[in-house]
């Protein structure tokens, strides 16, 4: 078993306009650079499904 299955990721928004996932445990870190933020996902493959999405709403710019 991965770690991945036990760890919630997150998509945040920095002030660049990309959106980044992250694991929850270095959310913490770089709370004052985040504009916006979605999550928890229970997988990163969620997150980056979501993600995707997110960019075709225009809510994020393609990395």
């Amino acid at each position: 078993m991965s770690t991945d299955s036990t760890q919630s990721w997150y998509i945040v928004k920095k002030k660049s306009d990309h959106c980044e996932i992250v694991p929850a445990a270095t959310l913490t870190e770089s709370k004052s650079e985040i504009i916006e933020q979605w999550g928890p996902f229970g997988s990163m493959e969620e997150a980056i499904a979501r993600r995707i999405g997110l960019i075709r709403a225009g809510k994020c710019q393609p990395q």
